[in-house]
């Protein structure tokens, strides 16, 4: 048995030195360095930028202090829901979301602010043909808006970082600098990030994750055998791997799962001696070290006698040895003469066993049986060049989340994590959810079938989850439970704000006057109005929203009764008064009401409504 120590109390008070250090790093692990805080660097988190003076350990780049207040702005955008384009929408808890990874990020941070268990991105490698993102620190909304040509009918042709540009390194840094920031906002606090790369820009890529995740927090770079055969065309080495660098928020509260045990490890344990307490295996008795409790002649039960070779052990004591004897825990083989061999018992050893760095093609797949996976679903096109399979990408989430976690992928590409989520909860009934964001790009090969025309990356991806999810569900048809699988999507699309937005230097009477009458944009809805609130207000847009028509008007539900909305144009006190009995109803622990900016008929029933309202606890009342 293990010895265990008593730690020795100090007699020292708490260090609130250290406890304050210590909180600063959780919230901003960016500011440290191995000569201590960076106070410009503190002081530009909270949005006071000052020019770099100091000489210190420091990875920076140009462009790095724009990257940084990137992720620190604030969208004007939507996210606007797409309901024919996504898959059991009323009951799903998945979500697809088309836009700007960028841009969506800052979006979700206050709905999904530490609600998510792990991040698993795939981004470009940067090999001089990939796509790298090309943000506007201006006005990245109309930026995107424009590339996607929902503004310019022109449109824009998004380009590849070729490595004869003289940014080449620079360009990616910014990319994924910015994005990161805002990723590890989303994790909670025992969450995880997980990024595919290769060795193009793993030094960078470890880097700027130091710097975000803080150096404390790497847990580990995992090799991936991503090719099972060697590339005889190859100039100097065959690469047959990529990295997938792992992050946790904070390794002070991460859990790594074992992976289970194969049959070709059980098959180890045999029961030579008809032990009662079932199969096992022999260990080696000797230390690689010489310990003095450990030098002693073991005896056999024939006779045999043997010492311990020099400059080694036995690795137990005399004493502890003979304990072992008397319980049967010492092999000396059939005919009682072999060199002693402690006995380990397979009910004993732990269920599981630790996952090691390389992981071979054997046990997770490799690129070609990603791109054979494709083709399965697409009757014999795969449209990407690389895929991830779906083994590799399983085994992450089973490694590091449990029922109800949520999986965020924000490079989405042929949506491999949502099918690997799919396909691991299919196997243990587990009920993970996914969010994937893809930016739709353009993709050279167009192939129409039956239910459309792939024009995009996201009309693969989508689509790749829709078959993927019925192919789950048939193969595994007679299994119990396999109905409560979710397989639905509910697909969002980055926009513009519903909202208009005056301004008073540029727009005439007659928009005012308009803009008085009606502030939303023109061809928006009440539901897409209902989803940009439920995003400025930090709610999950899988939220349950029940809809109540309340003295002819729509009363919008959400979370059972956690936030009232009513967008009409003509609220009356009997609208009012109705909510306060659908709250009473609802009995929710407490509750918020949005009402549309000039729904009220006049100022009277304003005052009126609110004086109901706080008469029957309702304190925060709000208008759009």
């Amino acid at each position: 048995m293990e010895n265990l120590e008593i730690k020795k109390l100090d007699g020292l008070s708490m260090d609130v030195v250290a406890e304050n250090k210590k909180k600063l790093m959780e919230l901003f692990p960016e500011v440290f360095t191995e000569e201590g805080i960076i106070l410009d660097k503190l002081k530009t988190v909270f949005g006071e930028y000052v020019e770099d003076k100091d000489d210190y350990y420091n990875f920076t780049w140009n462009g790095k202090e724009r990257a940084l207040r990137l992720s620190q702005a604030q969208s004007t955008g939507t996210l606007r829901p797409c309901k024919e384009e996504s898959k059991n929408w009323d009951t799903t808890q998945n979500l697809y979301i088309e836009g700007d990874n960028l841009e969506v990020l800052m979006l979700l941070r206050k709905s999904y602010h530490g609600k998510i268990k792990i991040i698993y991105i795939d981004p470009p490698y940067n090999t001089g043909k990939d796509f790298v993102y090309k943000d506007s620190y201006k006005d990245n909304l109309k930026n995107y808006l424009e590339l996607t040509k929902q503004v310019d009918e022109e449109g824009n042709k998004w380009s590849t970082n070729s490595d004869q540009n003289g940014r080449y390194h620079t360009d990616w840094l910014n990319m994924m600098y910015a994005r990161l920031r805002i990723a590890r906002e989303l994790l909670n606090k025992n969450g995880s990030i997980f990024i595919s790369i290769d060795d193009n820009e793993v030094s960078n890529l470890k880097k700027i994750c130091d710097e975000i995740f803080g150096e404390d927090n790497f847990v580990a770079n995992l090799v991936w055998e991503k090719k099972f055969a060697p590339q005889n065309d190859a100039k100097w080495f065959s690469e047959n791997h990529d990295h997938i660098l792992c992050y946790a928020k904070s390794k002070d509260y991460l859990d790594i799962k074992l992976l289970p045990r194969t049959d070709e490890m059980n098959n180890r344990y045999k029961n030579y001696d008809n032990d009662p307490r079932g199969l096992w295996t022999s260990d080696n008795l000797l230390r690689k070290d010489e310990q003095k409790s450990g030098l002693y002649t073991i005896t056999t039960p024939n006779g045999s006698k043997y010492d311990p070779p020099s400059g080694r052990s036995w690795r137990v004591s005399q004493e502890k040895y003979n304990e072992m004897v008397l319980d049967n825990r010492i092999w000396f083989g059939s005919e009682g003469g072999n060199v002693p061999r402690i006995k380990r018992f397979l009910s004993e050893v732990q269920d599981g066993v630790k996952s090691q760095t390389i992981w071979k093609f054997g046990d997770v797949g490799h690129n070609q049986e990603a791109s054979q996976e494709l083709r399965k679903l697409f009757s014999g096109e795969s449209y990407f060049d690389t895929p991830k399979p779906v083994r590799l990408i399983e085994r992450i989430c089973y490694l590091s989340t449990e029922e109800g976690d949520l999986i965020l992928d924000f490079f989405s590409g042929s949506a491999t994590a949502a099918h690997s989520v799919l396909s691991l909860n299919s196997k243990d009934c587990k009920k993970r959810k996914f969010i994937m964001v893809q930016i739709p790009e353009k993709v050279e090969k167009i192939r129409t079938l039956s239910d459309g025309a792939f024009s995009n990356i996201c009309d693969i991806g989508k689509e790749r989850i829709r078959r993927a999810g019925d192919k789950l569900l048939e193969e595994n048809k007679d299994k119990e439970g396999i109905e409560n699988l979710d397989i639905g999507f509910k697909v969002f699309k980055l926009d513009s704000s519903n909202i208009k937005k005056w301004d008073a230097n540029n727009q005439s009477l007659e928009d005012y006057l308009s803009y008085m009458v009606d502030n939303f944009v023109e061809g928006r809805n009440e539901e897409d109005v209902l989803y940009e609130i439920m995003l400025k207000y930090g709610i999950d847009l899988t939220a349950p929203i029940e809809s109540r028509s309340i003295a002819g008007k729509n009363v919008y539900s959400i979370g059972f009764g956690a936030l009232f909305v009513c967008l009409d144009m003509e609220i009356t006190i009997d609208v009012v008064e109705g909510i306060v009995a659908y709250k009473d109803e609802l009995e929710p622990a407490r509750t918020s009401i949005i009402f549309r900016d000039n729904g009220f008929k006049d100022s009277t029933v304003k005052t009126n409504a609110l004086q109901i309202l706080r008469t029957n606890d309702i304190e925060e009342v709000m208008s759009i």
